[in-house]
């Protein structure tokens, strides 16, 4: 079974135990997002998740709906700004980038062609302001989520084991992780 497969399972049933304690008598087996049209609220087994996690993986939408709500019961501010992009949206942020920053090479640490990122397949956020993403930074690891690079205070990836430490960051997207 691979790291991903491990993690997610891990994470589904954190998941289901925690949207649903403690009043459910079971977890459910199978724990699927519904699709949703953009500006509605994606939901899970009928509950909301936070808004920015339509298009997400179910375990990454999951886990940060439940690390906002911890944050926002702390009275700090905690929101996505840029979660699942299309190709499309990611290829355009690539070019950009390249203009921006003069070559592929130097863009690479800020942004990435869209068979490489994993805002495309739903597998990151970015998140905003500030404070928050410093109260996700210090909590996250309770749902799982970590921030990946050291250039990017607002990148986080669903990367352990709720609970468990975060694996070290790169120093940016331009360093292939192992």
């Amino acid at each position: 079974m691979s790291r991903r497969t491990v993690l997610g399972s891990c994470v589904a049933a954190f998941a289901a135990t925690a949207l649903l304690a403690p009043n459910a008598t079971a977890a459910p087996s199978v724990v699927q997002a519904n699709p949703v049209a953009d500006g509605a609220r994606a939901q899970l087994l009928g509950f909301p998740l936070a808004r920015g996690t339509a298009g997400l993986t179910t375990e990454l939408a999951v886990a940060y709906t439940l690390a906002e709500r911890a944050a926002h019961g702390a009275g700090v501010p905690l929101s996505i700004n840029s979660g699942k992009r299309s190709r499309a949206e990611q290829a355009a942020l690539w070019r950009e980038g390249i203009a921006t920053y003069g070559s592929a090479a130097a863009a690479r640490r800020w942004v990435l062609p869209p068979n490489e990122s994993t805002h495309v397949t739903g597998r990151a956020i970015d998140v905003a302001p500030r404070a928050g993403a410093a109260w996700l930074q210090r909590n996250g690891s309770r749902y799982g989520l970590c921030r990946t690079f050291d250039n990017e205070w607002w990148h986080f990836e669903l990367a352990t084991v709720p609970g468990t430490p975060c694996p070290p960051r790169v120093p940016d997207a331009s360093v292939r992780r192992r």
